[in-house]
């Protein structure tokens, strides 16, 4: 099964049954051994938006601060969930004594709002090629999930639901925690290496690909940030296992030099630091997650997203969400969680500048497997996202649909 789909689904499983990795078409073809697999899955959302109160600010999330396809005060849709439906390729053999792999996958959606509806471009998040072996470790060549917040984002229950941002019709996918309890950890060409397991520790450390785009660059702005160098990844983890007790522990962190390119600032650099530690425990049906992120430059959704005022001026950044499941009789899980990101400002702005100060998302979610590779699901999320200047928005999210393994 495609590495990625294992660990979102190893990572969701808190939200549902274990039996959902038991999935792919697996096809024996002479050395190699191909696997085809991935994910459908589709949610009927209904959002309310409460009414903007005070002014307006910049750096929300709340789908009423941001522009809508809408009746009045309430939006719907039928949208892909927070994991993009998935097709992927992976093919894996051993050579004199190196295992190798190789992945590449597409991620096209449900929702599109077109006339003809077929003009949302399909996502292709990953491609990349590994080598190595369990005596020494491995090296991974290629996009895939980035290493920083990673397992932030496998460890949220929402990643087989909803979660925030369900608002927009059309969407491609929505945000579960992204921006509501952790940054994204986006999908990143990268160089790197991870270690042989040692008793249940693991470290990967990489360089990835200076991606303008991700500092709010576009080919036609006059006001951007390019980076100066390759992004730095790691993190480090301790897995462990023992009769009905097993859980997670892992730390990671990031670092970018950023330089921005107005008339300005130009010459002028700061560099975005990031750290992050979480953890996970499961016992007798019972799932707890914690999870705490803080940086400077960081942002608050995709990483380096309003993390500077102006020029060099950075903000500080700090957020994380805590998480409890169960497991009914049924089969069945309950989820509840908590998750809030918060963005100071800069030294050079003022206490009541028009910039979010805090975004908060509260998720109640059941996960049922009704086979062995569909689950159904239900949620209700709400988003709360305050500015320094005392602006609030609200808007809730009543979300069901399923989702198939293969």
């Amino acid at each position: 099964m495609n590495k990625n789909i294992k660990l979102a689904v190893a990572g969701a499983v808190l939200a549902l049954s274990a039996s959902a990795a038991n999935a792919g078409i697996v096809i024996p073809a002479g050395d190699w051994t191909l696997d085809i697999n991935g994910n459908v899955n589709a949610f009927v959302n209904y959002t309310k938006h409460d009414n903007l109160k005070g002014t307006t600010f910049t750096g929300g999330s709340a789908s009423a601060n941001q522009p809508l396809v809408k009746n009045g005060d309430k939006s719907i849709g039928i949208n892909t969930g927070l994991l993009p439906a998935w097709l992927g390729f992976t093919g894996t053999t051993r050579q004199n004594d190196v295992d190798v792999s190789f992945n590449i996958s597409m991620q096209p959606n449900v929702s599109d709002n077109s006339a003809m509806g077929d003009q949302k471009t399909p996502l292709f998040r990953t491609a990349y090629l590994t080598f190595g072996d369990k005596s020494w470790g491995s090296v991974k060549l290629g996009k895939d999930l980035g290493i920083f917040a990673g397992d932030a984002i496998l460890n949220d229950m929402t990643l087989l639901g909803v979660g925030a941002g369900a608002g927009v019709s059309g969407a491609a996918t929505t945000l579960g925690g992204i921006g509501y309890g952790y940054i994204y950890p986006g999908w990143k060409a990268q160089a790197s290496y991870t270690t042989p397991n040692f008793n249940g520790f693991q470290a990967t450390v990489g360089i990835t690909n200076p991606n303008s785009e991700q500092f709010g660059c576009s080919s036609d702005a006059s006001s951007c940030s390019k980076q100066d160098r390759f992004g730095l990844e790691g993190k480090a983890s301790y897995s462990f296992a023992q009769d009905n007790f097993s859980g997670k522990v892992w730390v990671s962190g990031a670092s970018y030099e950023v330089t921005p390119t107005n008339t300005a600032s130009t010459g002028s650099t700061y560099t975005i630091s990031a750290g992050d530690i979480g953890a996970t425990i499961n016992s007798n049906g019972f799932g707890l997650t914690g999870y705490y992120y803080a940086g400077s430059g960081i942002g608050n959704r995709f990483l380096g997203e309003n993390g500077v005022s102006s020029g060099t001026n950075k903000r500080d950044g700090d957020g994380g969400y805590i998480q409890l499941t169960y497991a009914l009789p049924t089969k069945t899980k309950v989820g509840v969680a908590y998750g809030v990101n918060n963005l100071d400002l800069a030294a050079n702005e003022a206490v009541n500048a028009a910039v979010v100060d805090s975004k908060e998302r509260y998720t109640v979610g059941l996960y049922h497997p009704l086979t062995k590779h569909l689950n159904l699901v239900a949620e209700y999320n709400n988003q709360q996202d305050e500015g320094h200047n005392g602006g609030k928005i609200e808007s809730t999210t009543y979300s069901g649909g399923a989702i198939l393994f293969f």
